[in-house]
């Protein structure tokens, strides 16, 4: 009986190691090769993905710089167009006033400018969010001027 048990215990190690040596044939051992490998492709996937997250990120902000310099043409033609209208208290105010109103547009037209060609010349080597986040601030900050400038305009 006690040699049964020895002979079916030690038949049942045999086979379930010649079992899982079997198994570890089939698989492939991982290599430094297929690690390289595995990292381009992740690399390849990330700069697509990064190229189409600035593509959008391109569009909406032409969109906005496109806003942006109609709403300066719309101020530069108020402020042509208002050269003849009596809405400051005397002419020495009027001059002061409309030469601080076109410096400011001018400003704005520059900043816009500037945001246009910052945009233009971004370099993928450059730090994507920092850029992002800044460029929207910039945005958003002649936005608020534009906006701005036109409500004080029409007071």
């Amino acid at each position: 009986m006690r040699s049964r048990l020895i002979f079916l215990a030690s038949t049942v190690f045999i086979a379930g190691t010649f079992i899982s040596g079997c198994n570890m044939l089939d698989k492939k051992p991982v290599t430094s090769q297929d690690k390289v490998q595995e990292a381009k492709v992740n690399v390849v996937d990330a700069s697509m993905a990064l190229n189409q997250s600035f593509e959008q990120f391109k569009l909406k902000s032409d969109y906005a710089i496109a806003t942006n310099e109609k709403r300066i043409r719309d101020l530069k033609f108020k402020s042509a167009a208002e050269k003849d209208e009596n809405s400051y208290k005397s002419l020495e105010d009027k001059g002061e006033n409309k030469a601080n109103y076109d410096k400011q547009v001018a400003a704005l037209e520059l900043k816009n400018t500037e945001l246009k060609m910052k945009l233009t010349n971004y370099k993928e080597d450059n730090n994507w969010e920092a850029f992002k986040t800044e460029f929207n601030h910039e945005m958003n900050e002649l936005g608020k001027a534009v906006g701005d400038l036109t409500v004080k305009s029409v007071n």
